[in-house]
């Protein structure tokens, strides 16, 4: 939500009724944050009102003056020229006071830049520490996936070896129970002969 200037007025009155500086800066703390523009624009209408309320009012001279000023030309003239010489004097004062309270607000506002700046560059430090870490979080998963591939590959190709394996070893079963069955048979021929070269053999025969 935008700030208003109402609640920029209200701060300021705060912070002049405690006896503190209400600077631009000091204003923009108070409230948190707030558009510079914004903040500067209302703390001149502020100060504005401010030196109104504290201007000297205007009395009506008092009867012994105005009596003068009737009966005495003279006294009028070197009274007038003693009133525009005190009045030329303030205003020189004035002009002094105006031209102070200027280089007092361009310090302000230099502070409140100053201020602003250092935030920048603080968020600007935040987000290349963020930058940061999501580039060692892609380079990580960027690595992973390419970890992922070559087990994959690795997997492949020793599910092929097994394969070729399990065929060999099928292949050499076979071959064992055909070498089995073909001793089996010189066994059973080699026992029949045996029998029967002992048959003739026998006495009689």
């Amino acid at each position: 939500m935008a700030i208003t200037k109402e609640q920029i007025f209200t701060v300021a009155d705060g912070l002049d009724a405690t006896g503190h500086a209400a600077t631009l800066a000091a204003v923009r703390r108070a409230l948190g944050g707030g558009s510079f523009t914004t903040i500067s624009e209302a703390m001149t209408e502020w100060k504005a009102r401010k030196a109104e309320r504290e201007s000297p009012k205007r009395e009506v001279p008092p009867q012994p003056v105005v009596d003068l000023l009737s009966g005495l030309g003279a006294e009028v003239w070197s009274a007038a020229l003693a009133l525009a010489n005190a009045r030329l004097a303030g205003e020189r004062a004035a002009l002094d006071e105006a031209r102070a309270q200027l280089e007092a607000d361009k310090t302000e506002a230099a502070e409140l830049a100053d201020q602003v700046s250092a935030e920048l560059d603080t968020l600007k430090a935040e987000r290349a520490t963020q930058d940061a870490k999501i580039a060692k979080l892609r380079r990580a998963a960027e690595e992973g996936d390419a970890a992922t591939g070559k087990l994959t590959q690795n997997l492949a190709s020793a599910n092929a070896r097994l394969d070729e394996v399990a065929k060999r070893a099928d292949q050499l079963n076979a071959e064992l129970e055909r070498i089995g069955a073909q001793n089996a048979e010189l066994i059973r021929t080699l026992s029949e002969m045996t029998k029967a070269d002992r048959e003739t053999r026998k006495p009689g025969k």
